[in-house]
């Protein structure tokens, strides 16, 4: 065993450098505009400052800018799956100029300001150039929560961090971690505060502070994306008080932090107008998709109807719902739900997901079975309420990433420890998980990639040999999709037997207090 942990320990220290690579890949995967509602977010990134009018000139009216063309044409391939990224160069100029008029932004406080005021900063002359290090920007962003998060947590709660992201990211949440979507940093800033939040009450001196910072940044990051992301961070921090509480004056006093992130969320929530579509329903609301009040059909054969009987389609959407949690595994295309996704996506991810949360209940304490019992009653209710108010059924107008976040959360919490016994997974059960997920997330890579290089013409697997469009770069579709798949291949094997080794070897004698009773 000591002749193995070194090198163990060597291959885990290449993690991030891999987590790096893959993440990069994804963010190369795709051009300019690919992720759902990007004219609206990237209109509203290049208009978060007001004064650099160059960039962002006033409308003719309070709910109109004029920016650069590029920003509101970029999506000319939303929703026509054989037109590859090629049209950028033919239907409109990349440069700043000419300029068009648009009502598409966050003009009115539609979204909290923080994520577009954040890459406003990266905003230049050359846009291609800074919508791309506005997608590396999020991706170290979750990189560093991630490797800050595995170094300062106790070490039964390393597992979970890892498990929790493997598990519930293949493929929507890389696709969206490293898009110029704000939907990435609810995913990363939920699925980061909780389990920092959580380690900050189990820990003291200078790990507590760190993971307390940690947790500061990554509530920010969940609160000034989106206004359904800033009550996902209210939940998490109920959940965590709930889990962690101990009738201790160090408890109460440690709780001054998270509330006071409760206030911060409140504030975010209620100067967004998104929230109003959770509130009143889709329908003639500016939404949580991008402000822009169409509907989001992802199912051709999905359509609202002048004539509802709101008690078949209450019924209809309960019974439907899962769809949802589904499509974030894979079910549902990628981008503006033009990107399929072949079945074994859907089936390695789903398969994994739901394996590894089934073996974790035979560790399942009472406190830790209620949060994520009330998780589930979440992800059930939440999204049946909205689409039903709205008189909309399951398919149109909600979409998996909003539902994204708090199923990172459910898979982190499914692998919570017992009284110091982390959740253990057996090396054949580990093996096959990692094996899943490789295979699935290759997949998944190659068939953006192939839908965006060439618009899925034929002409076999090799994406080199028919470009129609990549970026200006000395690195090929192929090379790119070949780093990025062992990259991720390699990560997923080295830090799943990593924290299954931690799991396996004798814990420090602690007794959590989420385990009590």
């Amino acid at each position: 065993m000591r002749r193995l942990l070194p090198a163990r320990f060597r291959a885990l220290y290449l993690a991030p450098v891999l987590a790096l690579v893959a993440l990069l890949a994804w963010s190369l995967a795709s051009p300019m505009g690919a992720s759902p509602d990007d004219d609206y977010h990237l209109v509203s990134t290049w208009c978060a400052n007001s004064a650099r009018t160059a960039e962002c000139a006033p409308g003719t009216s309070a709910t109109s800018r004029v920016v650069p063309e590029a920003l509101v044409r970029a999506p000319c391939f939303a929703h026509e799956p054989k037109i590859s990224g090629a049209c950028q160069k033919t239907a409109f100029n990349l440069d700043p100029t000419p300029t068009e008029l648009t009502e598409r932004g966050n003009f009115q406080g539609a979204y909290p300001p923080l994520y577009y005021a954040t890459m406003n900063l990266f905003t230049g002359p050359n846009i291609l150039l800074s919508v791309f290090i506005m997608r590396v920007v999020s991706v170290l962003l979750f990189l560093g929560l991630t490797v800050a998060l595995f170094l300062l947590l106790p070490r039964d709660r390393k597992p979970t961090l890892v498990w929790g992201w493997a598990i519930s990211t293949v493929p929507l949440g890389l696709f969206l971690i490293a898009s110029n979507n704000p939907s990435g940093w609810a995913i990363t800033g939920i699925g980061s505060a909780w389990i920092a939040l959580l380690g900050y009450f189990e820990t003291s001196g200078r790990r507590k502070i760190g993971l307390g910072i940690v947790f500061g940044i990554a509530a920010l990051m969940a609160a000034g994306s989106r206004g359904d992301s800033a009550i996902y961070l209210i939940l998490a921090i109920a959940a965590v008080i709930f889990l962690a509480f101990r009738r201790e004056k160090t408890f109460y006093l440690d709780s001054i932090l998270p509330l006071a992130l409760v206030i911060v969320a409140v504030v975010f929530f209620l100067s967004a107008r998104q929230t109003l579509s959770g509130i009143e329903g889709f329908s003639g609301v500016e939404g949580f998709s991008g402000g822009s009040g169409q509907a989001n059909s992802v199912n051709p054969s999905t359509t609202a109807t002048d004539t509802v009987n709101p008690l078949g389609l209450l019924f209809s959407n309960l019974a439907n719902v899962q769809s949802l949690w589904a499509g974030v595994l894979g079910s549902w295309g990628l981008g503006w739900f033009d990107t399929p996704m072949p079945a074994i996506v859907a089936m390695g991810s789903l398969a994994s997901f739901v394996g590894i949360v089934f073996v974790s209940l035979g560790w399942l304490t009472w406190r830790k079975g209620l949060v994520m019992a009330g998780i589930g009653v979440v992800l059930w209710v939440l999204p049946v309420y909205v689409l039903t108010k709205g008189l909309d059924p399951v398919g149109v107008e909600v979409q998996p990433r909003y539902l994204l976040p708090i199923i990172v959360m459910l898979a982190g919490v499914a692998m919570l420890s017992a009284r110091g016994r982390p959740v253990r997974v057996t090396r054949v059960q580990w093996i096959l998980v990692a094996s899943a997920l490789t295979l699935a997330q290759a997949l998944a890579l190659y068939f953006t990639m192939r839908r965006f290089v060439n618009g899925g013409a034929p002409g076999g697997f090799y994406l080199d040999s028919n470009i129609k469009w990549w970026w200006d770069i000395p690195f090929s579709p192929m090379l790119v999709l070949a780093l990025g798949s062992l990259a991720y291949g390699g990560l997923v094997f080295i830090v799943l037997r990593e924290v299954t080794a931690l799991a396996t070897t004798e814990a420090p004698a602690r007794e959590v207090e989420l385990s009590r009773g």
